[in-house]
């Protein structure tokens, strides 16, 4: 394929065919992902450059790493970092792209890590910018489908902030590409941006909107569930409006399809109930274990390893 010294930047880079390599590359590195340590990418180095709170991401990417025997630079707090100073980031991805062989950028900023790729040496990867995109969690997120369902023509209802939800806004237009039966759930004012809902149509994928959404719940194959996002709120007042909007319990459970499953990328807060956790249908935890995997494949393939 052609990603070696290639950027991940955004899902609508990527062919079918590419997504599926990467699918199929993370089914080899799974069971190393689980335990192990391996010399795939001894002597590489992964800069990760957070300007923005992660814990599965920045730690997937880092375990990942590790386990294919390669070393992590982490630029830390950036309030201990020349950025605090007033270095632009265009400044800081030239100086850190002589430092590594590969960069992971999360960003506030929706644009972030396209504009990054510009001054970087080494292939960049966006750990997500701002309300716009994040790859790689798709991609584990349909490792996930693929694992734990189906991914050919799955019914999925995707619910709570479609508006900020850079994570929502990646994975739409990758399962445009699998045939899936896409159901929108939300408040009107965290609705799919229209653009995104044209793009899918213009894609030939198969869209509906609806704010009810127990209505939708017994004709699923997967539920993604998402936070509602406090800080990409600009005004605390709307957020108070919709913050509890939709929850799943046990009790909603009762009359789903057998195998339906519930993802959410994490953290969550109150949307889903504890008493889901031990259900059948939980996947979460185990969806995000894949992180590693998926970002384990994605640094052999930037970096240029066979496997």
């Amino acid at each position: 394929m052609k990603f070696h010294r290639h950027h991940i930047i955004s899902m609508k880079d990527f062919t079918r065919d590419e997504i599926d390599y990467i699918l199929d590359r993370a089914g080899k590195l799974e069971s190393l992902a689980k335990s192990g340590r391996s010399d795939i990418l001894s002597g590489k180095i992964l800069a990760l450059l957070f300007y923005e709170p992660s814990t599965r991401t920045r730690m997937s990417f880092e375990t990942a790493m590790l386990r294919l025997g390669g070393n992590v630079l982490n630029l830390g707090s950036k309030d201990t970092s020349s950025v605090i100073k007033g270095e632009t980031l265009a400044d800081t991805i030239r100086v850190i792209s002589t430092y590594s062989d590969a960069i992971v950028l999360r960003h506030t900023s929706e644009g972030a890590a396209q504009m990054a790729m510009e001054f970087s040496s080494v292939p960049v990867i966006n750990g997500g910018d701002g309300a716009g995109h994040h790859p790689t969690q798709t991609l584990l997120d349909l490792y996930t489908i693929k694992r734990e369902s189906r991914l050919e023509h799955p019914d999925i209802a995707i619910v709570g902030d479609l508006k900020y939800g850079r994570t929502v806004h990646s994975l739409t237009y990758a399962l445009s590409l699998y045939g899936a039966n896409i159901t929108f759930v939300s408040p009107q004012q965290l609705k799919m941006p229209d653009q995104i809902i044209d793009d899918l149509k213009t894609r030939g994928a198969h869209v509906n909107e609806t704010e009810n959404f127990d209505k939708v719940l017994n004709n699923i194959d997967v539920l993604y569930m998402t936070r509602i996002q406090k800080e990409r709120f600009p005004d605390p007042t709307e957020y108070k409006k919709v913050a509890n909007a939709y929850k799943i319990t046990n009790k909603q459970l009762v009359n789903v399809r057998p195998n339906m499953i519930i993802m959410h990328p994490l953290p969550r807060i109150n949307e889903i109930d504890s008493s889901v956790d031990n259900t059948d249908h939980a996947r979460y935890f185990q969806q995000s274990f894949y992180g590693v995997p998926i970002r384990m494949a994605l640094l052999t393939i930037v970096m240029g390893a066979d496997i």
